[in-house]
């Protein structure tokens, strides 16, 4: 019986960008564990985090406003949704791997906190060595997930979700630092396609809670 993975694998080799980076060029995981026979290792990692706790909690996370009444305005896991949906669609036209960029994507706000970018500061001044969402993230995905187990996902996946960050001012000083910026063109589509999410949508928020006019 043929692996389905493996074919899968050679499907990629065979319709990706040359500089795609490939399931079966994984750079494997922090505990190493046997490969699913069915699913590629980002294929495995998307539905990890799709199935974890921390990203159910998303619903109930705000992405801009506080308190917001009605069903109508963005939350954090609508965002993410979001980010994953308009990454994907520039993944699949530079034919890059959509399975890793769908994970990255996935998982880049798992760590946020509550009350949106306003409750992350109150976290940083309060937490000892201070706070941020995508060490949140690393936290959740190495230790905290699963009862304390984590979710073990491939490095690919928890770099690029460890690098995300917000606005294009970190953007550009994250360019003088390598260590700070996305590995794969996947991580690079994920954070373009997070900014135009933010900046388009928070924006329509805006002006349906009408503290800005069209």
């Amino acid at each position: 019986m043929a692996v389905i993975r493996k074919i899968l694998e050679a499907r990629e080799e065979q319709s990706l960008h040359a500089n795609a980076q490939l399931s079966s060029k994984t750079r494997g995981r922090l505990r190493p564990e046997k490969e699913c026979n069915i699913r590629t290792c980002y294929q495995r990692d998307r539905d990890r985090i799709l199935h974890s706790k921390a990203f159910r909690r998303l619903k109930h996370k705000t992405q801009v406003f506080l308190s917001p009444t009605g069903d109508h305005y963005r939350t954090r896991l609508t965002h993410t949704l979001e980010v994953s949906q308009i990454a994907r669609t520039i993944g699949r036209a530079l034919f890059l791997n959509e399975d890793l960029i769908e994970a990255i994507a996935l998982g880049h706000d798992v760590g946020h906190t509550p009350f949106g970018h306003s409750g992350e500061k109150v976290f940083n001044e309060i937490v000892p060595g201070g706070f941020s969402h995508n060490e949140q993230s690393i936290r959740i995905a190495d230790k905290l997930a699963r009862n304390g187990a984590g979710i073990n996902l491939t490095l690919e996946v928890r770099d690029e979700i460890f690098v995300h960050f917000k606005g294009r001012v970190e953007i550009r000083a994250a360019y003088g630092n390598q260590a700070k910026l996305p590995t794969t063109l996947e991580g690079k589509v994920v954070r373009i396609a997070d900014i135009i999410s933010y900046i388009n949508y928070d924006l329509e928020d805006a002006v349906r809670a009408q503290v800005i006019k069209n």
